[in-house]
């Protein structure tokens, strides 16, 4: 499940319907995309990025692997 995309997506107050056509694609592929059900494309990764006004490392990789943190995340 993308956590991060969907937190986002409720703290800017936006709708399912909003970000799909924000995105250019149906509520039922964003919504099956935000589950991580389907990748986001890189197209998107870079809108979502510019609307959130976050980098997409910060949104899409992991906490292990931002800032250049190549180190496995130990449970």
């Amino acid at each position: 499940m993308q956590e991060k995309i969907i937190i986002l997506r409720e703290r800017h107050n936006h709708s399912i319907k909003f970000v799909a056509d924000y995105l250019g694609i149906s509520t039922k592929q964003y919504r099956a995309k935000e589950k991580g059900e389907y990748p986001f494309d890189l197209d998107e990764m870079f809108k979502l990025a510019k609307l959130y006004g976050e980098t997409i490392s910060n949104i899409f990789l992991p906490r292990s692997n931002q800032n250049g943190n190549n180190e496995k995340e130990t449970v």
